[in-house]
């Protein structure tokens, strides 16, 4: 890991609006096998369905702790149904994104819609939870993840020293999360609404000038992201995107470097080849370690848990049997997610992982839409709660995600950025697990089972350039 990403990881998300609807879910009790009869067999019928992980927190928000598991449990449900819309228009090329980043800045976006425009955008991000519960719960989760950054320390990892600044080169943890609001000056704005969001996402309320100077205002927004993502999100906001018509920009940003709790030592390292989902094979470097790891297989389906030092984030990696990604994937879902982390055990793995390096960016307006958010996107949206009575003509026009991921020997390096622009309308065993075909993973804060980071990898050929 290079001597930059030592610094920090920054996931930088701006809000924009939500879709409605379950499109790219799909039944629990689908199936995804054949038997004698000619219907489907399901690899996890029999076992029945955990209580999502619990979470207790430790922040000051005044947020029951069952009412914040219903909310984590929905951003889950959000995380595996966006994957699945995304990967119908790339099914064969690799995914990375912060649904994380993209459900925060579409909670404070839903902040100030109401009526059906409202009523779509909570269907389409999965929140169980309304007003001040809903908000509540985000604020308890920037909190946690505030808590985790203060709590992190530098982990000594025993790596030789190669700034030459006379110390060791040793990756520590950073989480951290960071909102904004970006205003047209002058604009008849609610006074609630910014205070909602000030003290709920603690949004700074940045005053530009969208109608004069638009070009500017676009800079000092990207340069805002850039900062705070370790330059890794470079203009997010493309030209063009910012027009004299905006009026409002909300932005998440969240910065996660992380090392493994146990390294993989680069001399184990070797190339090997790697099954694309198309079917061709890539040489790739895989990465090998053998520890007692949480580690879960269901009629070949494995999953595996690398834990970071830091002891409360981790990477999930789902390893589907061979020839079975695409039926396994189409029927994934966070109850049987929470099905196979109820059922790891931790006995040695023998495991095999590729070192991988992935980066994304597209507009999410037609990905939220096919999830039924509709009414947001057309001068028919309501986002009253925003501003001054007689004033509501506010609509999204744009919502940008950008990510980065990188893994490798020594740890986990993610960033990630959402914009949105708002127009005005006119153990005992040892088992086996090499990663040599398609997989998905997701980075996970584990005490609160929030889903930061979520990817799947089926092309070889793009996993490792330079």
């Amino acid at each position: 890991m290079s001597a930059d990403r030592r610094t920090v990881l920054a996931l930088t998300g701006a809000l924009l609006a939500g879709a409605a609807g379950c499109a790219g879910t799909t039944d629990p009790n689908d199936t995804n096998g054949t038997n004698d009869n000619g219907t489907e067999d399901d690899p996890f019928d029999g076992y029945e369905t955990p209580e999502f992980p619990r979470i207790e927190p430790t922040t000051d928000h005044d947020i029951e702790t069952g009412l914040l598991a219903e909310q984590v449990r929905g951003n889950v449900d959000f995380a595996l149904a966006l994957l699945a819309q995304l990967r119908e228009d790339e099914p064969n090329e690799n995914l990375f994104f912060s649904p994380y980043s993209v459900s925060v800045a579409l909670a404070m976006t839903y902040a100030g819609a109401r009526g059906g425009t409202a009523a779509e955008m909570g269907e389409a991000l999965r929140y169980v939870l309304e007003g001040e519960d809903l908000h509540g719960a985000f604020a308890a989760l920037e909190a946690e993840f505030e808590q985790r950054n203060a709590d992190g320390e530098e982990v000594d990892r025993g790596y030789p020293e190669e700034d030459g600044d006379g110390d060791e080169d040793d990756l520590g943890f950073q989480l951290s999360s960071a909102n904004a609001t970006w205003a047209d000056e002058g604009y008849p704005f609610d006074d609630d609404y910014l205070e909602l969001l000030e003290a709920s996402y603690d949004a700074g309320d940045h005053l530009v000038d969208f109608s004069g100077s638009p070009e500017e205002a676009r800079q000092e927004i990207n340069g805002w992201v850039e900062e705070r993502t370790n330059d890794r999100i470079e203009d997010l906001l493309p030209g063009g995107s910012i027009s004299s018509a905006t009026r409002l920009v909300l932005t998440n940003a969240v910065y996660f470097l992380a090392a493994w709790e146990y390294e993989f030592d680069p001399a184990d390292t070797e190339t090997k080849p790697f099954t694309s989902l198309d079917g061709s094979e890539t040489d790739v470097e895989l990465m090998h370690q053998r520890e007692e790891l949480s580690y879960a297989e269901i009629d070949g389906h494995q999953l595996v848990e690398l834990p970071h030092a830091n002891g409360d984030t981790s990477m999930v990696v789902v390893l589907p049997a061979e020839g079975e990604f695409e039926s396994f994937e189409a029927s994934f879902n966070v109850d049987r997610l929470a099905t196979m982390l109820e059922e790891t055990s931790r006995p040695e793995v023998d495991l095999a992982l590729p070192k991988f390096g992935i980066q994304s960016k597209f507009s999410l307006v037609e990905t939220m839409q096919e999830l039924g958010m509709e009414r947001a996107f057309t001068s028919g949206a309501d986002f009253g709660g925003m501003t001054e009575p007689d004033t509501n003509e506010l609509f999204i026009a744009e919502i940008v995600h950008q990510s980065f991921v990188e893994v490798d020997e020594e740890g986990t390096e993610a960033a990630a950025a959402t914009a949105v622009v708002m127009d005005e309308s006119a153990a005992a065993e040892q088992v086996e697990m090499t990663v040599d075909r398609p997989f998905l993973f997701y980075i996970r804060d584990r005490p609160t089972e929030t889903p930061l980071f979520v990817g799947r990898v089926v092309d070889g050929e793009t996993l490792q350039d330079d």
